[in-house]
Formats: C-alpha cells, sequence, structure tokens
C-alpha cells in the first residue's frame, strides 16, 4: 500500500490543474497560496497593500532566486485587473502561473526564463471592482473603478499635466511597490479592444502632440516590445479584430495617438520607475464568458512568454568606485536618449538599458553628494 501511495504521489501534479473560470478573491487566493507552499524553491508570495475594502493586492514573484534581487538578473512584471470589470488579464496571468512553475526543469524555454529573470505577477490591481460586478457587460460593468469610484489608470501622477485627484490605496501601493524593485520591463493588462499600445498616453508638443503622437525617446523600443507581443497573438496582429473599433496597423499604436489619457500607469512606470510598460488590450469584450477563455489563452501564451523574455535586451552592468564599490544613485543614460527624470543606478551599482542592436554612446555621470541633478 504505501508503494502505492509513492508511485500516486510521483505521478500526480504538486498542483491540481487550474479550470478555466473566473476566480474571485478567495479562489485566487487559495491558488497563489498554493502555488507558493507548493513550489517553495521559486516561488514568493506576497501583499503589496490593501485595497479600499482591505483586499490583499497579492503578488506571486517567480524565479530562481525569488525572495530577492540578485545582480544580474533583470526584475519583470505583470500587471492585470486594474479596471475590475475587464476580466480576462487576471485569468491568464494566473494560468501563465502554473504553466511557469509546472515546467521548471522540464522545458527548457520556461527554464531558462525562470533562471535568468525574476517574473512578478499582479493578477489583481483592483480586486474590489472585480468583486463589485453583478452583472457582466462587454462594454462597462460597475466594478471598473475602486470602490471609491475612482479609475486607477487616471489616479497616478503626470509628468506633462498635474493630476489633482486623491491618491487611491491600490496606486499608492503600487508606487511603494515600484521604489522596492529594480523594474526593467512591465505590461498591465486590460480589455475592450485588441491591440498593444506604448507610450507616452499624455504629452506636449516637444514630445510629437501636435502631430497627434506623444514619442518617448525609446520609440523604437516601445514599437519593437509591442510588436514582439501583438505579432504572436493571431488575432492581435490583425489590427481589425473588434468591431466599431479603431483599426490598428499589425496591432500596435501609439498611447496617445489612440487617445490622450491623463495620470496612466505606464507613463508613470517609465518617467518616474525607469521601468518600460505598454498597455495590452486582450479581448474586444472586457468580461466576456468564461467558456472562452481557453481560447484566449491559447492565443495569449506565446506572446506572453517572448515579452518577458525582451527584458534581457540591451545592455546591463554596475558601476564603482576607484575601491571596488558599487556606486548607487549615478545617471547612466544612452547618448540623445535623455529621460524626463533620469536613469539611475540602484543600490548595487547596477544599471539596466533597454536597446535595440546597434552601436550607442554611454554617458556615466556620478552626481556629488549633496547635489541635486
Amino acid at each position: 500500500m504505501d508503494f502505492v501511495r509513492l508511485w500516486l504521489g510521483l505521478l500526480l501534479p504538486l498542483v491540481a490543474a487550474l479550470d478555466f473560470g473566473y476566480h474571485h478573491q478567495e479562489e485566487m487566493e487559495a491558488f497563489l497560496k498554493n502555488v507558493a507552499q507548493n513550489y517553495s524553491s521559486i516561488t514568493r508570495l506576497h501583499s503589496i497593500g490593501k485595497s479600499v475594502k482591505g483586499r490583499n493586492l497579492w503578488v506571486l514573484v517567480v524565479g530562481r532566486f525569488p525572495k530577492e534581487h540578485r545582480i544580474g538578473i533583470p526584475e519583470f512584471k505583470y500587471v492585470a485587473n486594474m479596471h475590475g470589470d475587464e476580466t480576462v488579464g487576471r485569468e491568464l496571468l494566473l494560468h501563465l502561473i502554473e504553466h511557469l512553475v509546472t515546467n521548471d526543469g522540464k522545458d527548457l524555454e520556461i527554464t531558462n526564463l525562470i533562471n535568468h529573470t525574476r517574473i512578478h505577477f499582479m493578477p489583481s490591481m483592483n480586486p474590489d471592482g472585480f468583486e463589485a460586478v453583478v452583472k457582466p457587460d462587454c462594454f462597462y460593468s460597475i466594478g471598473r473603478e475602486n470602490n471609491n469610484y475612482y479609475d486607477l489608470n487616471r489616479n497616478f501622477p503626470d509628468a506633462f499635466e498635474f493630476n489633482n485627484v486623491s491618491r487611491q490605496p491600490e496606486t499608492v501601493a503600487v508606487m511603494e511597490w515600484l521604489k522596492t524593485e529594480t523594474f526593467v520591463l512591465s505590461a498591465n493588462l486590460h480589455g475592450g479592444a485588441l491591440v498593444a499600445s506604448y507610450p507616452f498616453d499624455n504629452g506636449v508638443p516637444a514630445t510629437g502632440t501636435l502631430h497627434s503622437r506623444s514619442l518617448t525617446p525609446d520609440d523604437d523600443v516601445f514599437q519593437h516590445l509591442a510588436h514582439t507581443y501583438a505579432s504572436r497573438n493571431p488575432t492581435m496582429k490583425k489590427g481589425d479584430h473588434c468591431k466599431n473599433k479603431m483599426n490598428f496597423p499589425n496591432g500596435i499604436t501609439n498611447g496617445y495617438s489612440w487617445y490622450p489619457l491623463k495620470g496612466g500607469m505606464q507613463d508613470y512606470n517609465y518617467i518616474w520607475a525607469q521601468c518600460f510598460e505598454i498597455t495590452l488590450e486582450l479581448s474586444c469584450c472586457k468580461y466576456p464568458h468564461e467558456e472562452k477563455l481557453p481560447f484566449f489563452w491559447n492565443k495569449n501564451k506565446a506572446s506572453l512568454i517572448e515579452y518577458i523574455k525582451q527584458v534581457h535586451l540591451g545592455v546591463k552592468g554596475q558601476v564603482f568606485d576607484q575601491n571596488g564599490n558599487p556606486l548607487p544613485n549615478v545617471i547612466v543614460e544612452v547618448q540623445d536618449r535623455k529621460h524626463i527624470c533620469p536613469y539611475r543606478t540602484n543600490k548595487f551599482g547596477e544599471y539596466y538599458l533597454l536597446l535595440l542592436p546597434g552601436s550607442y554612446v554611454i554617458n556615466i555621470n556620478v552626481v556629488p553628494v549633496g547635489f541635486s541633478y
């Protein structure tokens, strides 16, 4: 009998397969805790704060060194469900988590990703909104906003115009989270369209708004990132899949060209957290029937994995003083790619610069103590 139990233990997966359905807060928490317990060597589960109604904002980290940052290992993140009624991304992240942890050591692509990347998953930034949806709708449901009726994707500080809104607990939690990690690349997952949108979402004439666009100094990289995702999604890359929506050539768009947006999360990430972030609109219908979730998983799985790999683009390194001590807060920028907030080394003296193949001049500027740049 013990021999039979042993073989059953070897044959059964550590975590029961996740069903294709919508998982409410308690179910989502149970799944995340189960993964963290059964794959403790490659995961870390923690809450970065609380929603208005006191629900945890869970983040699961997957990587060979999940507990803390390791020098040379870039930090990546996916955030979903910041609009509570946009639900596909929430479920895709749960299935991606399952796919990664169950294929570690079995699939070379996944194993390499886990070996060389620290991947953070926030399945729901707006759990109150998700729970508030009573009657799911393709276009709008009560639950888009948080419990204080604020749109979280209009709630961040804005570099181009003053955003005089009350900063919400969910927004503050994300802003504080960004200070604790050296995030390099990110995407936030939405619904209601089918397109990969890249910064800027807001702008001024100097960024191109007079020409109905707003471009960053890293526009070539952002177009590559958006195209990396869209090109592997057979419906997104068509650019015209959603009825009564704009056509998006190759399934990508500049955010401002689509529509200007003040206080958005992707601009905040890029400007203040030196993290390249794009917005992924994953479904024409914001809250589709759960029977369609396998379809969305199949269409997005390759894109989700390939996009994570892009965190390894470009160059990375460390800055040291003459005694070999790492130097934090050193400005490291590519010539002719001046950022609104200069990109700086972290506490380990590390820098990560996402760049396409080519020749670049990198300028390093050590800021004297007490000097404000």
